[in-house]
């Protein structure tokens, strides 16, 4: 019977892949997807059930370290650009597209000259109303 180059592995825990360095992570990647391969060749030639079951377990594997390899650049880039004026649009805060259009409180509380001539010369009365 075919045995895969690699022994297979056990579901792979996010908290462990995040102490490992970029090239730790693109090894464990490629192992994975060789893994994947090996086991969908299994799956068509009729492999046994335990290597069937085991595909969607190194499928989810694989995901966890993209997203962990994903996180942690993004992670690197945040600390890269922290204190710079400008920052690229995918670290910025999303928001929504009302918010991010909306205007600054600076640009809300902005008076003309002729309105501020018309609030200084026109004072909203007060009137002292008998009770």
């Amino acid at each position: 019977m075919w045995q895969p180059s690699t022994p297979i592995q056990a579901k792979i825990k996010a908290y462990e892949l995040r102490s490992n360095n970029k090239a730790a992570l693109t090894k464990k990647l490629d192992e994975l997807k060789n893994e994947l391969g090996q086991l969908r060749v299994a799956k068509v030639t009729g492999g046994a059930q335990s290597k069937l079951a085991k595909i969607k377990v190194v499928r989810k594997s694989i995901a966890r370290v993209l997203t962990v390899y994903n996180q942690t650049q993004k992670s690197k880039l945040r600390e890269a650009f922290t204190g710079k004026t400008f920052l690229p649009k995918d670290l910025r805060q999303k928001k929504t597209r009302a918010i991010r259009r909306k205007l600054t409180k600076e640009q809300a509380q902005a008076v003309t000259l002729s309105q501020k001539k018309t609030a200084d010369n026109f004072p909203t009365r007060k009137y002292a109303l008998k009770a």
